[in-house]
């Protein structure tokens, strides 16, 4: 019985990009997407200066008891769930216009979050500068999503959807860059993944 949790631990990794999108676009939102982001953008921005403030807490939380407190852990979740949503709208990688409140279960391309797991005390003392070679493939894959974004947004227009290759490519590096501030944000001790699958 032990075993076969240990091996799904390692097949799951705690923080998920679930994918869920048919790749249909509306025409019209994606024409005034830019436009229609901004109430968004603008509350992403207010609700990651009460995040970083919660990430610095909850890194001197963490080193000391060994784990996230559960309350910060869940605030940080939904946080990061509320900006792979935006993200995710923005780049076209999903159509709806999300809700506000980065809840589970709510959008197309959806964060699913472990509860807060025990880490070791040594990887959360340095774990800004172990992040940075995962940081720099975020950087590099985000660029080239950004690009591909702007043909997303023309071929969108024409056909009234998305090709499922950008999409996917699209999914792969925003799950990147979640995971990656997951582990940045001490949700979870486990490297970011770089398997192919969306869902890992």
């Amino acid at each position: 019985m032990e075993a076969a949790t240990a091996g799904t631990t390692t097949a799951q990794h705690p923080i998920r990009l679930v994918n869920h999108d048919d790749l249909h676009r509306n025409r019209l939102t994606v024409f005034f997407r830019a436009i229609l982001a901004i109430p968004l953008l603008l509350w992403l921005v207010l609700w990651s200066v009460i995040a970083y403030l919660a990430w610095f807490v909850n890194w001197w939380a963490t080193l000391f008891m060994g784990r996230s407190p559960e309350g910060l852990h869940n605030f940080l979740a939904t946080y990061l769930r509320f900006a792979t949503h935006v993200r995710a709208y923005c780049f076209l990688i999903a159509n709806p216009y999300p809700g506000f409140t980065g809840t589970e279960g709510t959008y197309p391309i959806d964060l699913e979050v472990d509860p807060p797991a025990r880490q070791n005390r040594w990887t959360v003392l340095f774990r800004a500068i172990l992040a940075i070679p995962a940081l720099l493939l975020m950087y590099v894959l985000s660029g080239l999503s950004n690009i591909l974004a702007i043909f997303s947004w023309f071929i969108a227009l024409i056909l009234g959807r998305v090709p499922e290759g950008i999409r996917n490519f699209a999914a792969l590096a925003l799950r990147i860059e979640i995971q990656t501030f997951g582990y940045l944000m001490l949700l979870t001790g486990r490297y970011p993944s770089f398997n192919v699958g969306v869902e890992s």
